[in-house]
């Protein structure tokens, strides 16, 4: 069922500096007048935030990882972006079911055949209007996390990790481009938001 709000989720690997583009998006949208709703994941729900705090700082096998995250996702999907998409509202997320195919499925090489069932369960059809994939290599994600913050279990894996990550995002664009717009996101920063920028005018939403 088609809702009338807009889902447009955020994704790429840690240090691809997709937050200050949300912020901005953010902060133009609500000064438009618009009911804009901000949110993340794994996280966005007391329940969902308490999960994300396991599978980011506790050891668990790849199987319990996807499920968590899924559980988290079933519950933000519940309490928070159906019921704002379904007033119409604009839904920006920090992260989506890309990122667990990319994590999960290519970066810890988790059965995707599995992954697609949790998502067909989880999600009962419901997909981005459209996802901006922060692309860059990875050593210089590297760079930049080292600069910001502490690691959490995912931010302290090696190069070659988030070089699959990147692979399985890059897959999920290929599988399905007309929902993704690659951002390179290492530009400078006012090209990056230039490119974020056009991406919402083709789409018709500035």
């Amino acid at each position: 069922m088609s809702l009338p709000g807009r889902f447009i989720t955020f994704e790429g690997i840690d240090g691809a500096g997709k937050t200050t583009h949300i912020d901005a998006l953010e902060q133009a949208w609500r000064q438009q007048g618009r009911d804009v709703v901000r949110t993340r994941e794994p996280g966005g729900t007391p329940l969902a935030e308490k999960l994300r705090e396991l599978v980011l700082h506790d050891s668990m096998d790849p199987l319990t990882e996807a499920l968590l995250v899924f559980s988290a996702r079933r519950d933000h999907l519940q309490q928070v972006i159906r019921p704002a998409l379904a007033r119409g509202a604009w839904v920006l997320c920090d992260r989506f079911t890309d990122a667990t195919f990319a994590y999960q499925g290519a970066g810890r090489g988790f059965e995707l055949g599995v992954l697609r069932q949790l998502e067909t369960w989880v999600q009962e059809g419901l997909q981005p209007d459209l996802t901006l994939l922060f692309d860059l290599p990875p050593a210089v994600a590297a760079g930049r996390l080292q600069a910001a913050r502490q690691p959490d279990r995912f931010e302290a894996l090696d190069a070659a990790f988030f070089e699959r990550v990147r692979s399985g995002y890059l897959a999920r664009q290929a599988a399905q481009p007309d929902r993704f717009a690659i951002i390179q996101a290492d530009a400078r920063p006012e090209e990056v938001a230039e490119q974020v920028r056009e991406t919402i005018a083709a789409k018709g939403w500035a």
